[in-house]
């Protein structure tokens, strides 16, 4: 499944927003390999690709992490900081080396009370996102472990 050009920052932001958004990132690098995060732990921080390839997984029990979705330049890394009791849904890892905007969640959040045009541009994007991401994860859970897989119709 395609991601949406909606879903990256370029198309999915106001200008002056992804500059407010960029003024409060620092950059952050990981090695091919490297765990962004794992399910169900404390997700305090999020990420914009700047290079490279990360890639989503769910774990199954029994059997090893589903890969969901590739993620490249300008998509967002982790979408559960923003949504008590921010706890990821899924895991990340680097499948390449990949050069990142990294944001504190607090921080982004805070600047999305204080601003509620900013707050609505951001839960805008940021929904978008988690719902491409929730029709990747069934697609391509009914993929591997569905008798007839997805069907493709989604």
């Amino acid at each position: 499944m395609s991601t949406p050009s909606s879903t990256r920052i370029a198309s999915a932001l106001p200008a002056e927003y992804r500059t407010r958004l960029l003024d409060v990132a620092r950059e952050v690098n990981f090695p091919a390999g490297a765990r962004l995060f794992n399910e169900g732990v404390h997700a305090d921080r999020f990420w914009i690709v700047r290079s490279g390839t990360v890639t989503l997984d769910v774990h199954v029990p029994g059997r090893q992490a589903a890969v969901i979705e590739h993620l490249g330049q300008g998509e967002l890394v982790g979408w559960s900081w923003m949504f008590a009791p921010h706890t990821w849904h899924f895991g990340a890892e680097a499948m390449t080396p990949v050069r990142t905007h990294e944001f504190d969640a607090a921080t982004v959040r805070t600047m999305m009370d204080t601003d509620p045009a900013f707050g609505s541009a951001m839960g805008h994007w940021i929904g978008q996102v988690l719902a491409h991401r929730l029709v990747s994860a069934r697609v391509r859970l009914l993929d591997l472990y569905a008798p007839y897989g997805s069907g493709g119709s989604l």
